[in-house]
């Protein structure tokens, strides 16, 4: 999920009335407006299926406006009557359905959808939304801001957990995963940095405006999407290996970050290539990276393709977010509860780079971790039962998580387990797990070792307080 740093519009209820809807032979019932996330009920929707998401931005800065409209492909899980959309705050203009106007109501974060005509299960529809207003930042249960963050030149859009309902409609659940195109346009000056591959960068007719379109072809999670928006130096480039590297860089930082940041990137390439080698095929077209000003967000996001730190990276927090592209993005959790397949995997990841470039091994960081006393944070909760929506970014989450995984390790063995990081990767691409699906996975590969596992889940993954000295 996060790493933190160091130092740490209103919505308004918009109802379009339009023709009435017909049933079209179809007798339907409306898709649930959540989808009972154990952590964040009110997110997702139920019904159907996103498969693309094509977002038309544009944003002034100096205003904070934004207009947006949204051309959502779907399927229809069941036949509907009406479903809805996650949005939080700004104004909808228009909703249609397959081009006929639709209903659309407001009701907090929900934007309820009554199309024309009923929809089949199985059937392919499009809903377009148009919006427009000044967009909101959303407050975490842990007090951390996400959504449309406001910077000096610009904006960043975060979306984890909630925050890309901020920007976009959409069925906001990890669960839901799509491909996307996004296009933004900016002020002349000012460049607009997103997910995927930059497909075109084009000029206004008047030259005041400047529209930059990028493409994500492979699945993502609404919350893994992103646009930082402002003055950037990028630079493209490719890692030993051929992958294609974009970075951007905010120029207004000042010359010692600007040199921190180079210093960073300049290991990325390697960093990536160690990854592919240790997690397996790199899971996407490109890789990088997109660094604000510090200050400008108040943690590190895994994004897609290129993750989002506030201010230059330390090496570690590159190799976390760099590792979250096998595990959180492209295996991505089934909810919110399964966290600490993301956290968990993407720490170890930071123990093993350690232990393969002269640092601890990873055995040392799993005793240091150890020695911290009962009363220690980390020993708060279980990693796979936070319990409530405000700590499943809490220490737990990330340090017994990596935790589990070496245990595991220690009972199946190094060459079963570097086997296991990368099958587990492989044989989930683009999808969704959960914890119950990693353990069934992990037992499955090791048929003669269910006993001692069983053990590791009980004690290490489910169990409460420190474990007790003949587990360590």
């Amino acid at each position: 999920m996060r790493t933190p740093r160091p130092l740490l519009a209103r919505s308004l209820l918009a109802v379009l009335v339009a023709v009435p809807a017909c049933s079209g032979g179809v007798h339907g019932t409306p898709g649930a407006a959540g989808l009972r996330d154990p952590y964040f009920g009110k997110m997702g929707n139920g019904g159907y299926d996103v498969t693309h998401y094509a977002l038309d931005l544009a944003y002034d800065p100096g205003t904070h406006h934004l207009t947006g409209r949204a051309d959502i492909t779907a399927t229809a899980g069941q036949d509907l009557s009406a479903f809805d959309l996650d949005l939080k705050g700004l104004t909808v203009d228009e909703v249609t359905v397959d081009g006929q106007p639709a209903v659309g109501s407001r009701a907090g974060q929900e934007l309820k959808v009554r199309p024309h005509d009923e929809l089949s299960e199985g059937s392919t529809f499009r809903t377009t939304v148009r919006y427009s207003g000044e967009p909101v930042t959303i407050t975490d249960p842990d007090g951390s801001h996400e959504g449309w963050l406001r910077t000096a030149d610009g904006a960043l859009g975060l979306g984890e957990p909630t925050g890309s309902m901020a920007w976009f409609p959409g069925n906001h659940h990890p669960s839901d995963k799509a491909t996307y195109d996004i296009t933004v346009t900016v002020p002349k000056g000012v460049q607009a940095v997103s997910n995927g591959e930059l497909r075109s960068e084009r000029p206004s007719g008047d030259g005041r405006r400047t529209t930059f379109s990028w493409r994500v072809a492979q699945p993502m999670a609404s919350y893994l999407a992103t646009v930082a928006i402002g003055k950037f130096e990028t630079k493209r480039s490719t890692t030993p290996s051929g992958l294609p590297v974009y970075t951007a860089v905010d120029t207004a930082a000042g010359p010692a970050a600007a040199k921190a940041s180079a210093k960073v990137l300049a290991r990325l390439p390697e960093v990536i290539d160690w990854e592919t080698e240790t997690f397996g095929t790199y899971p996407f077209s490109s890789t990088g990276a997109i660094i604000d000003r510090e200050g400008d967000a108040e943690y590190a996001l895994e994004t897609q393709n290129r993750p989002v730190f506030p201010g230059a990276p330390d090496l570690t927090t590159l190799v976390h977010e760099l590792a979250h592209q096998w595990y959180g993005d492209s295996v991505t959790p089934e909810s919110w509860r399964d966290m600490w397949l993301n956290e968990g995997f993407a720490t170890y990841a930071e123990w093993l780079w350690a232990e393969e470039h002269g640092g601890a091994t990873a055995q040392e960081a799993f005793d240091a971790v150890c020695e911290r006393p009962r009363g220690d944070g980390v020993w708060a909760f279980p990693p796979a039962v936070p319990p409530t929506a405000a700590q499943i970014s809490d220490a737990p989450v990330y340090q017994r998580g990596a935790m589990v995984l070496h245990k595991v390790r220690r009972v199946i063995g190094d060459a079963k387990f570097r086997a296991l990081l990368q099958s587990w990767a492989a044989d989930h691409k683009h999808g969704n797990a959960d914890t119950d699906d990693f353990t069934a996975y992990v037992e499955k590969k090791n048929p003669g070792r269910a006993e001692a596992l069983a053990g590791v889940w009980k004690v290490w993954l489910y169990g409460d307080g420190k474990p007790g000295r003949g587990s360590l």
